[in-house]
């Protein structure tokens, strides 16, 4: 431990891509505001900022900006963020049907009409048809980041919702006390708790008792856009046989080398444009599709109608932490999703913040449960269907090439002060991962065979 306080330390003075970055938001319809390198709450100071740039409320992209001084006028990055992202600003004003531009105005974009994409949205919220959504949030012993959570899901632009917490396997009555006071005040607000352990128990515990046409799914240590559940709702309405819409997740802090090189691992970010995937022409030209699931989403931002989740019987426990398996059960769903002919939405409109790791050890320990959560899916996809072994097999040197080359697309975001260890553990995790889902199946099981006795 030591070891690695001393190089997560020391390794900034050497790698200023892990220097930290204030995040702020910038929605170009209102003038452009001046950023300061001290950040009001914290009151720490900072030399570089990572903007979200925002047009009528819609992600469009990041963009990195100096903070060579105490405070960035509008005028000096108006020409980083127009040089970043001309063409999405350009292409969403097409699309809202308003003349493009030729550079950035300090004064914002604001029209006397709402833009198109607002009025679409305005439209569909009064629209009669509008699902009952029931968001599910698992948690275990973080009433906290919980309290936090639930601020933002309280605070959502959407009529019809109601919200579970499951309380997984806790230790204190915390959470329970916490959701007493917040029930009082908003009674679409419930509690639930369920002993059998790990997420995947959890989960479907929301889901018998969740109400909703649509079951939306979250972490506890999330910051909601007061847009996310609408547009991942609207996300439905995309596409035909839609079963599931996944969202935009951005980092919510960038102060630790271990978020960084969280980042540069994947993160949870899938880009910036919408995107659907089915098995037939809506899918990425490689042949690892759709074993690659991960690319689809995250289960930290995730929906689906629930009479999918019911008709494959909810989460697989043994990819949700009962046993050794701590990772895989979101990619498992996604999945579940292609192979029974349904299609899947990405929709980065639906946006939240996630809290990632601090520390290097939580890091280190994540990764690992990813491999292992990787290969472990991999498993219970030949397990459940053993003629897919045939299509797996021929893939298999890209399949090591994508996910442990630097080269690959997966990696592509690493950098030269990306740990080994991380990669090491990581791949320590994948060969772990077939024995231990079979370990995980044996266990749920055991408790099946427990609860019907």
């Amino acid at each position: 431990m030591l070891l690695q306080a001393y190089y997560e330390e020391n390794v900034v003075e050497q790698a200023p891509d892990l220097m930290p970055m204030l995040i702020v938001e910038i929605e170009l319809e209102q003038a452009l505001p001046n950023i300061s390198a001290v950040d009001p709450k914290t009151q720490r100071r900072y030399q570089r900022v990572m903007a979200v740039v925002r047009l009528h409320t819609q992600p469009l992209g990041l963009a990195e900006l100096p903070l060579s001084t105490e405070e960035l006028a509008p005028a000096t990055y108006a020409p980083l963020l127009w040089n970043a992202l001309s063409s999405e600003i350009n292409e969403h004003l097409q699309q809202d049907g308003l003349p493009e531009l030729s550079e950035l105005p300090l004064q914002g974009l604001a029209s006397t009409t709402p833009p198109r994409c607002l009025a679409e949205r305005e439209a569909f919220l009064v629209s009669p048809d509008l699902p009952l959504v029931s968001v599910i949030i698992p948690t275990h012993d973080r009433p906290e980041t919980l309290a936090s959570c639930l601020e933002g899901v309280l605070a959502q632009h959407y009529p019809r919702f109601e919200v579970l917490v499951v309380d997984n396997k806790p230790s204190t009555d915390a959470t329970q006390q916490l959701l007493t006071q917040i029930s009082g005040t908003h009674p679409q607000v419930r509690y639930l708790r369920e002993e059998g352990p790990g997420i995947g128990n959890a989960a479907n515990c929301g889901i018998a008792a969740a109400q909703g046409e649509i079951l939306a799914f979250t972490d506890d240590d999330v910051v909601l856009d007061p847009y996310w559940l609408v547009e991942l709702v609207r996300g439905f309405r995309q596409a035909e046989k839609v079963a599931c819409v996944t969202g935009l997740v951005l980092p919510l802090e960038l102060e630790q080398p271990a978020q960084f090189w969280f980042e540069q691992y994947a993160g949870f970010t899938k880009g910036f444009q919408r995107r659907l995937f089915d098995m037939k022409e809506h899918h990425p030209k490689t042949r690892l599709h759709p074993y690659t699931a991960g690319q689809f989403g995250t289960g930290a931002s995730m929906a689906f109608t629930a009479s999918f989740l019911k008709s494959i019987g909810g989460f697989d426990p043994a990819l949700g932490g009962i046993g050794l398996v701590k990772a895989g059960l979101d990619i498992s769903a996604f999945f579940e999703v292609m192979m029974r002919g349904y299609r899947l939405v990405y929709e980065p409109r639906a946006l939240l913040y996630h809290l990632h790791r601090r520390d290097y050890s939580g890091l280190h320990k994540q990764l690992h449960n990813y491999g292992m959560g990787l290969t472990a899916y991999l498993t219970k996809c030949v397990w459940e269907r053993p003629h897919l072994l045939f299509d797996l097999l021929p893939k298999l040197a890209y399949g090591l090439f994508f996910t442990l080359s630097n080269r690959s697309a997966k990696n592509h975001k690493r950098q030269d002060n990306y740990p080994k260890a991380l990669k090491q553990a990581e791949l320590k995790g994948m060969l772990f991962g077939p024995l231990a889902y079979l370990q995980s199946r044996r266990v749920v099981r055991k408790v099946l065979r427990k609860n019907t006795l």
